[in-house]
């Protein structure tokens, strides 16, 4: 059986002068990584500025199932596509993160031949981007820590430190562990905890940030703390910002690569979807809308996650208007959301189709709501019959959209000209009216029930006396106009990742709120949902290694 990987490693790639060239990048702009990827100078992006700009094309899709759906393979062979039939189009895509690859879901270079490359690289350590986020993260700690033992000038309280630290990897081990032991030089004991790099607030600056002086800014306004009397303390307050900055420096600068089929592609950023806000960085989209006439960006998980965070934070703070969405879909996914047993999907069930159905159906329906245009990837499998694709089509069809047959896994860019057509319709008709969910002024709470109200179809929010004093003293502190980003399972629009399809009236209990002032909202995490993963039984980490040349095999 013919692998991603297999796919990856046959394909002769363009030296990244080239792809720069196509997309308008000169050369003296770029800082090769190696022949086959660069970041793009901060010079060159800051000059971009006042550029006319293209189209934002968001792929998103249904909640997510162990049968696949395919959103980044969608996003690259459309990319793909567009650039085949004569329209100058990027891609915009986010980083994977460590956790990923070596646990149970994988890499995020795409699929077949819909990938961008050089796919173990970017996989693993890239351009050392996460490296640089982990270790800012960290400098904070230990200079909060470092504080504490120095005097503590600025009378932090030990009990309530906000701050933890991160790596870029899954380890429940280290979600609640003790710093601090050893005695008197070791510093003071304290609670302590690691949050996995992609869904820390560092990573949601870094892609937040439109250049360095808004980066620095930003990470001044982290509050890591507060006094026995209640007052915040900021990184700023510690002196922290500016070697976090210097941190950070080189890797805001976005990375450039390639598709298969030779198509520029930004990869930069990786926040979570379902635990933070689920999209690529400002810097990169925003470079990328000034280059290309077309932009084809992905967030991550589902609609009710990643779209939602892409549409209510990250386009609120950078003033971006997507023209249009992509929702993706398969029929084996639907069948799943339809009851069906994941070893069971080879045989033809369009009952179990129709009944899936109502989860793509709340999906395309939700990003309506926000005034977008919207198309359906179908992603085609080969168990997939007629009958089974018409259920879908003609479902779509009911709801005003269209449901587009797509093989882009197999026959790349050729794939997906069907949707390429679609798309640039839905962009030439002119019809995005977008708007977020709800507005500034609306209360954190008010937020967060609009959201639990529109977007999952919960009766009503369970949140407890503490969490919502904790809201009132955020809005207290003059917080209440930030977005908030929910962070639940993917698997389900309810807080319960048993809860295929479409539930409805069921109640988002609320566990927790941070406040993350440098990124500028409010995380609530509901259910069971962790900000330190833990890897699975048989993690993906015990089929990767090396072979007799040393290449890297199992990564997928």
């Amino acid at each position: 059986m013919t692998t991603d990987l297999d796919i990856a490693r046959a394909a002769t790639l363009l030296p990244i002068q080239e792809i720069a060239a196509r997309a308008g990048i000169p050369e003296t702009a770029l800082e090769p990584y190696g022949r086959h990827k660069a970041k793009i100078g901060l010079d060159f992006v800051a000059a971009q500025d006042g550029r006319p700009e293209g189209a934002l094309v968001l792929v998103t899709g249904i909640s997510p199932t162990p049968a696949g759906e395919g959103k980044t393979t969608t996003t690259v062979g459309l990319g793909d596509a567009l650039n085949s039939l004569g329209t100058k189009a990027m891609i915009a895509l986010r980083e994977p993160s460590l956790g990923p690859c070596f646990g149970v879901k994988g890499g995020a270079t795409g699929g077949g031949h819909a990938q961008v490359l050089p796919m173990e690289e970017i996989n693993l350590h890239f351009t050392g981007d996460f490296h640089a986020i982990t270790a800012a993260n960290n400098l904070l700690a230990a200079m909060v820590d470092n504080h504490l033992y120095w005097g503590n000038e600025l009378g932090l309280d030990a009990r309530r430190i906000a701050w933890r630290r991160a790596i870029d990897m899954n380890d429940r081990a280290l979600r609640a562990i003790t710093a601090g032991l050893g005695g008197v030089p070791n510093g003071f004991p304290r609670e302590d905890g690691f949050d996995i790099t992609v869904a820390s607030e560092v990573m949601a600056v870094f892609c937040l940030s439109r250049d360095l002086a808004d980066l620095q800014d930003r990470l001044g306004r982290i509050i890591v703390g507060q006094t026995r009397e209640g007052r915040n303390v900021t990184a700023r307050d510690l002196k922290a910002d500016g070697a976090m900055a210097a941190l950070l420096r080189d890797a805001l600068a976005p990375n450039l690569v390639q598709t298969l089929a030779g198509s520029p592609a930004l990869v930069h950023g990786g926040p979570f979807a379902n635990i933070a806000h689920g999209c690529n960085s400002v810097i990169a989209t925003r470079l990328a809308l000034r280059l290309a006439d077309v932009v084809v960006t992905e967030a991550g998980f589902g609609a009710d996650l990643g779209a939602e965070k892409f549409l209510d934070i990250k386009c609120r703070a950078a003033g971006l208007a997507p023209a249009a969405c992509v929702v993706v879909a398969t029929v084996r996914a639907l069948k799943m959301h339809g009851g069906v047993a994941k070893a069971a999907l080879g045989a033809e069930d369009v009952a179990a189709v129709h009944r899936g159905i109502a989860n793509l159906a709340r999906h395309v329906q939700n990003m309506q709501k926000f005034g977008l245009p919207v198309v359906v990837a179908l992603n085609r499998f080969t168990s997939d019959t007629e009958a089974e694709i018409a259920a879908v089509k003609a479902a779509m069809a009911r709801l005003g959209t269209e449901a587009i047959l797509c093989t882009h896994w197999s026959d790349g860019a050729a794939g997906a000209e069907a949707l390429a057509r679609a798309v640039h319709g839905l962009i030439a008709a002119g019809s995005a009216r977008f708007e977020p969910l709800y507005n500034d002024h609306m209360s954190l709470a008010g937020k967060i029930e609009t959201v639990a109200r529109e977007i999952y179809h919960a009766e009503r929010v369970a949140i407890p006396p503490p969490v919502a004093a904790k809201l009132r003293r955020f809005e207290e502190q003059g917080f209440g106009h930030v977005p908030v980003c929910i962070a639940k399972t993917q698997y389900s629009f309810s807080a319960d990742p048993t809860q295929l399809g479409a539930p409805e009236g069921h109640v988002l209990p609320l566990r927790e709120v941070r406040l993350s002032a440098g990124a500028g909202f409010v995380v609530a995490i509901a259910g069971e949902i962790m900000t330190m993963p833990g890897l699975p039984r048989r993690p993906a980490a015990e089929g990767i290694g090396l072979d007799a040349q040393g290449r890297i095999e199992g990564l997928f």
